[in-house]
């Protein structure tokens, strides 16, 4: 028990040492569930010194849970995907959810097939699948956690900008997602001006084949019909990625005041990410999200995931083929 809270104590130190740091950082998502997984172990122990029957049943509702919790999450994927597809059309980007889903249920039919016919090559296959999945898994609960604890802390800092990010027009119509966005930059704008703070707001976006105007120009007029003066909006018409974003803002905020500090804008469940980007693009600011669609919410989430896995590619590639290579030995 102790020794549990014991690793527990260090991986949280370890946590809350990277997190005053920097917490812009995925690894700070690692030592948070780190620290969750043994303290829950200490939990059980320190149960079990209670009441050995108590200790037992939790452990027996946790190694239920899982299965049902796999089954469930299967199932509303794949409602979600329809959802998806039917709200937002048929997009690659907008299948995750649906394929996420698919994939589960096929694993799990797999996986019983292959205990049914016994064949070792198949088993080795599953056996390989079993580790890579349970790593990627391991990180996507962490990526889960630690955005919805990055989310929660608020920066008291005073700003110079704030940074809303852009994510597509309709023609030249600003869309309720990207609505939103400028919505609670608009907040924050508000609530500076009520503390006797003035901070530009600079609007980042270029122009894409669809569109009728830069996503910077619509946006800063959305801004201004809501109130916000026309003086206080910088805009950013180059970018095509958030790294663009980014940098490009990155360089009329350096220009306009060098030693700057600024507040970035974007959903929900883009913030994390807008924020790891943030970092390597050394852009001096924290990120809060705005809310999003409840039914747009998984796939958007797997999404970031999925980016956030691609941009540690050659990291995540050697360790699935390490564990690929430690589940084969053992069938050989």
């Amino acid at each position: 028990m102790m020794f549990s809270f014991g690793v527990a104590g260090f991986w949280f130190l370890i946590f809350a040492v990277s997190f005053w740091r920097d917490r812009r950082l995925f690894r700070n998502g690692i030592f948070l569930v780190l620290t969750l997984m043994f303290a829950g172990l200490g939990v059980i122990f320190a149960l079990e010194s209670v009441s050995d029957t108590a200790a037992r049943l939790l452990v027996v509702a946790i190694l239920v849970a899982i299965p049902l919790a796999i089954a469930v999450l299967a199932v509303f994927l794949v409602i979600n995907g329809v959802t998806m597809l039917r709200r937002e059309g048929r997009r690659p980007a907008n299948l995750l959810s649906l394929a996420a889903g698919l994939g589960i249920i096929g694993f799990i039919i797999f996986g019983l097939a292959v205990q049914k016919i016994g064949w070792e090559p198949l088993a080795a296959v599953r056996s390989i699948l079993i580790g890579v999945l349970t790593y990627i898994s391991f990180l996507f609960v962490c990526f889960l956690a630690y955005a919805f604890v990055y989310s929660r802390v608020r920066s008291s800092r005073k700003v110079d900008f704030i940074v809303v990010l852009g994510s597509g027009l309709r023609g030249s119509r600003v869309p309720p997602l990207l609505a939103s966005r400028l919505d609670r930059a608009k907040q924050v704008y508000d609530r500076a001006l009520r503390k006797g703070r003035s901070p530009m707001i600079i609007t980042s976006g270029g122009q894409g084949a669809d569109e009728d105007l830069p996503e910077s120009h619509a946006m800063a007029s959305y801004l201004i019909e809501r109130g916000v003066p026309a003086e206080r909006v910088l805009r950013e018409d180059r970018s095509t990625s958030t790294w663009e974003n980014l940098t490009f803002s990155r360089e009329l905020m350096v220009a306009e005041r060098p030693k700057y500090r600024c507040l970035i804008v974007t959903n929900n469940f883009h913030a994390f990410r807008a924020a790891l980007t943030a970092r390597k693009a050394k852009v001096n600011g924290q990120v809060i999200g705005s809310p999003t669609a409840a039914y747009y919410w998984p796939t958007a989430t797997i999404r970031e995931f999925v980016a956030i896995l691609y941009t540690h590619r050659y990291l995540n590639g050697v360790i699935c083929l390490v564990i690929a290579a430690a589940a084969l030995t053992q069938h050989l």
